[in-house]
């Protein structure tokens, strides 16, 4: 494989500057390239198309304009930007022998990744929250969750992740490398940028230590805590169909936080353990593909306002007045 390099201007001897990286993909197979962009491709536009079905069915139907599917429709729209980060990149590398990507785009990949991650990770809180006012102080809901309140959270998740994407990109740029460019994966990523560094990693493993515990370990605790203070009222309604209309509406919330979490503990707890593996690619599938395009699927397989918003919005019928 081409491995472009520069000369430093201020380096001495043979050292030189990588300005491209290989992404080795999925597979070294030829015979399994065509077979890979199809069911990839497939999954790309079922993502696409069923986070946009979320997104409209919410717009389209009045009794969804609350909080919640506030909150849903932005996730939609999250899991479409983070599926769109990775796939068509990797689409395009399944269809040429070129696999290099230049070092800005890896930068940028990264950057954009992390971004829309991030988002993801603190709206997930932000619904959890939703839920534990929702239902654990209901008298008081509507204005401790009002419109100016919602788009304060959602605006506030974008500067956070804002914040630790440039952070952990500008990190990354400081470090050289000089060494093999080629990754094993099939997009780019802290622990495998790490792997090929030249130049000691210790800061940025620190930034994204500091990073995990305020958008991982923070808010799976705000989680924790919000949903054992929901379990415990909801197990105090007498009724057993709101008992389990509560339950249905907060299962599908904590689904999704499994396997976001899940996914994101595996891709970074490796750290520092070797080479990367075929596992790795498996968990970044889990993590940029089947997750995006299970979120549609999980939300409205057991919400019936959500399925009758659909079936309205295919056949075009208007909403009940």
């Amino acid at each position: 494989m081409s491995m472009k390099r520069v000369m430093d201007p201020g380096a001495s001897g043979n050292d030189s500057v990588v300005t491209e990286f290989v992404l080795l993909g999925l597979t070294k197979t030829p015979a399994l390239r065509p077979i890979l962009f199809v069911i990839f491709l497939l999954a790309y536009v079922a993502t696409v198309g069923g986070n946009f079905s979320i997104l409209a069915a919410i717009l389209a139907e009045p009794k969804l304009h609350t909080p919640m599917y506030f909150f849903l429709g932005n996730l939609s729209l999250l899991d479409v930007g983070c599926i769109s980060v990775t796939v068509p990149a990797m689409l395009a590398h399944f269809m040429s022998s070129n696999r290099s990507i230049l070092y800005l785009s890896c930068l940028s990949q990264l950057f954009f990744f992390h971004l829309l991650a991030g988002v993801d990770c603190f709206l997930l809180t932000v619904m959890a929250y939703d839920r534990y006012l929702a239902i654990c102080q209901p008298l008081t809901y509507s204005t401790r969750m009002s419109w100016g309140i919602q788009r304060a959270l959602a605006g506030m998740s974008c500067v956070f992740s804002f914040t630790n994407a440039l952070t952990q990109t500008v990190a990354v740029s400081t470090l050289n490398f000089c060494g093999p460019n080629v990754i094993n994966h099939f997009y780019c990523d802290l622990p495998q940028l790490f792997e090929l560094s030249c130049s000691s990693i210790q800061l940025n493993e620190q930034l994204l230590f500091v990073a995990a515990a305020f958008m991982g370990v923070a808010p799976l605790v705000f989680i924790t805590v919000s949903y054992g203070h929901v379990v415990a009222a909801v197990l105090q309604i007498r009724s057993v169909e709101g008992r389990k209309k509560a339950f249905s509406t907060c299962g599908s919330h904590l689904t999704v936080v499994g396997i976001f979490y899940g996914t994101g503990v595996f891709s970074y707890m490796r750290l520092g353990s070797g080479e990367a593996s075929d596992k790795d690619k498996g968990i970044g599938i889990l993590n940029t593909v089947i997750s995006p395009m299970l979120n549609p699927v999980i939300y409205s397989l057991r919400n019936p306002d959500v399925q009758g918003a659909l079936r309205r919005v295919f056949t075009g019928r208007q909403p009940p007045t």
